[in-house]
């Protein structure tokens, strides 16, 4: 096992040989529950940008439907700053909250490590992959053996090669942006480079630490790169007027990860999941945990069922790939909110 399983391990163990033998991780006291419970939930989000708030409003919504008037929730939002993220998943901890949502994956890891040593769940959304998040060996929809389940956010990386190559036949050499600061996109990055290069395109990642270098960083992307690959990263679609601004000027076409950074930098086209969906999806796992007693350690993680080829009409037209996308039938409009 790695060494996240171990830290947890280890803290379990020490918790039944003190008497606090632990009973599936389904409240932060283990109490007895009735219907006339108010489960106190905390939800950290890492940074506000409309595909977060998508998938945090979905976790609200399932929660008050299932519970109504019996929960109670803690919404903090970390800004873009995983040190914030630990602080508040540490306050969540301390105030012996019945469980804890995470959204995207640094709120993800800072609310596990909080949590290792208590009976806590985590309940998380708006990840790429948990086994990368977590450093454990898992995978997509598999259990993590820990107090953690949840959503995952990863769209099908061919299809999203297939978008590009379609759209952009004659693109010999591809540039992947991203925050090398956020391990998801990295992952994905690293599972579209080898799509690509499978297929003879040339490659090459294009990282920054934070937002403070997002415009230099892009601004070697476009101007070294046919068409610019953007994964679902929280940094860029946090910053998409800048990547915006730059790649127009650079007149490099954009395809990306997913629809809100799509809209946000003025992408080209996009195959995309429903965050809201996800984010729904996870609040009713959350219910299964607190009234149920399922056991975080054993829920699979869940995965998108709604996956949409959609496109920006103003990009496509003037990138001259408006005409495929018509004839493809497929395709939705990408509708700014």
């Amino acid at each position: 096992m790695k060494k996240f399983i171990k830290r947890i391990s280890c803290a379990m163990l020490c918790v039944a040989l003190t008497g606090g033998m632990l009973a599936g991780c389904t409240s932060a006291g283990n109490e007895e529950k009735d219907e006339n419970t108010v489960y106190k939930v905390g939800i950290c989000q890492l940074v506000q940008h409309d595909a977060l708030d998508k998938s945090t409003q979905g976790i609200k919504d399932a929660l008050a439907e299932k519970l109504g008037d019996n929960v109670e929730i803690d919404f903090q939002n970390a800004s873009g700053d995983s040190t914030n993220c630990s602080t508040i998943a540490n306050k969540f901890v301390s105030s012996q909250y019945d469980l804890v949502m995470a959204v995207a994956t640094p709120a993800l890891q800072a609310c596990a490590t909080a949590t290792a040593s208590s009976n806590i769940p985590v309940v998380a959304t708006a990840i790429t992959n948990f086994g990368t998040a977590l450093d454990i060996d898992m995978g997509p929809t598999d259990a993590t053996g820990i107090n953690v389940t949840g959503t995952h956010d990863l769209a099908p990386l061919e299809k999203q090669a297939e978008q590009l190559t379609t759209l952009f036949p004659d693109a010999k050499k591809v540039g992947i942006l991203y925050c090398s600061a956020e391990a998801n996109s990295k992952f994905q990055a690293e599972g579209m480079t080898d799509i690509l290069k499978a297929q003879g395109i040339e490659v090459t990642s294009y990282t920054f630490v934070d937002s403070n270098d997002i415009q230099s960083v892009t601004q070697k992307a476009a101007d070294s790169s046919d068409v610019l690959y953007i994964p679902t990263d929280n940094t860029v679609a946090s910053n998409g007027s800048i990547v915006d601004e730059v790649c127009q000027k650079a007149e490099t076409p954009i395809i990306s990860g997913e629809t809100s950074a799509c809209i946000a930098y003025n992408g080209v086209a996009t195959y995309s999941i429903d965050f809201y969906e996800i984010g729904y999806q996870a609040g009713e796992m959350a219910y299964e945990i607190l009234v149920n007693g399922a056991d975080p350690a054993t829920m699979n993680i869940r995965a998108p069922q709604k996956l949409t080829a959609q496109y920006n009409p103003e990009m496509a037209k003037k990138y001259g790939v408006l005409e495929i996308i018509e004839n493809d039938g497929t395709y939705q409009v990408i509708e700014a909110e």
